[in-house]
């Protein structure tokens, strides 16, 4: 995503739509790009369905995307957002189906998306050439309702909506930005504001990924997690004190990307800095959570899948090929994995 050196494995370039802004470098491990390439492409169709016949195995996107952000709602309706250009793609995942919502920019870039069931808006973080950027984009129209600009801010990552806000975070910066929200969702147009990370939180150096995926856990608090750290991370929303989330039961959550939560099931995009998501579920203990270690999603379509998006029964990950030779002719696509019911 941006230039730093990780213990992730093996470098990875990220490129933006303009020289003046070299978006990544990050070291992650995983099956080859030709490998994943070659069984996605001769191995396993982008329109081939699942073996009932209800969903496809892979999604495709258009050429060149460049994709990173992946949200959905309603139904199978998705949104994937381009680091490339700032477009926004969208469709039907179990009809496979893809057209331009939101048409690319010179200068502009999208990571993490999260669309709001309140407003039928597409929150998005990014950034138009060196300037942090939050849109808010109609899912319908595509009209851009809101465009925030975010100072000081140096790599808006992903980003979370809850009832009165919208949180991003800052993968250089140990901090989240908070947007305002009017009551019901809509933009109150107000300036952001900031929340140092304190407490527990493992003080970055301002060129590594730090602080990435982000979700709201059930009582109001935020989980993050830390790309280069390690781990997971509840944040008190109202002070900024960040404590570890202790997981138990698998592989130690080693690196991540986006996150995706439903109920007590929280998905990790990397967790371990393969192709893989790591499941894990979360329960309150002493006042604060933990985390069990229940499954590991891997597929050979995957090629560094950066975020995920639960609809109609499944977990799809956007696959954003980091690594790939020639991104603004490479091939990009959704990955359909099976999804995990709440164990409660």
């Amino acid at each position: 995503m941006a230039d730093t050196t990780t213990s992730f494995g093996r470098r990875v370039f990220l490129r933006s739509a303009t020289a003046a802004a070299t978006i990544a470098t990050i070291e992650l491990t995983g099956a080859g790009t030709a490998t994943a390439h070659d069984r996605h492409r001769h191995g396993d169709d982008h329109h081939r369905h699942d073996h009932r016949g209800r969903a496809p195995h892979t999604v495709a996107l258009p050429d060149g995307l460049q994709p990173e952000g992946i949200t959905s709602g309603p139904g199978t309706r998705y949104y994937v957002g381009s680091l490339a250009d700032g477009r926004i793609i969208t469709g039907d995942l179990l009809a496979a189906t893809s057209s331009v919502l939101l048409a690319g920019a010179t200068g502009r870039s999208l990571r993490g998306l999260k669309w709001d069931p309140r407003t039928d808006l597409v929150w998005a973080a990014g950034s138009l050439g060196t300037t942090g950027k939050v849109y808010a984009v109609n899912g319908r129209t595509g009209a851009v309702v809101a465009d925030v600009t975010v100072p000081g801010a140096k790599f808006l990552n992903d980003l979370v909506v809850t009832r009165r806000a919208v949180w991003v975070t800052d993968s250089f910066v140990d901090r989240l930005t908070r947007v305002p929200l009017h009551h019901g969702g809509a933009p109150s147009g107000a300036a952001p504001a900031f929340l140092p990370l304190r407490g527990a939180w493992p003080a970055g150096n301002g060129k590594d990924f730090w602080a990435n995926g982000i979700r709201q856990l059930p009582d109001g608090s935020l989980v993050l997690n830390n790309s280069t750290a390690g781990g997971l991370w509840q944040v008190d929303r109202a002070t900024g004190v960040a404590r570890s989330i202790p997981v138990s039961g698998g592989p130690a959550i080693t690196s991540g990307d986006g996150l995706e939560l439903r109920g007590d099931v929280l998905y990790n995009v990397r967790g371990t800095g393969g192709n893989d998501v790591a499941v894990l579920r979360l329960h309150r203990r002493h006042g604060g959570w933990e985390a069990r270690w229940r499954d590991d999603l891997t597929d050979p379509t995957l090629d560094t899948p950066s975020t995920a998006t639960l609809a109609g029964g499944w977990l799809w990950a956007v696959n954003a090929r980091f690594n790939v030779t020639s991104p603004t002719t490479a091939h990009y696509w959704i990955t359909r994995l099976p999804a995990q019911h709440d164990w409660r």
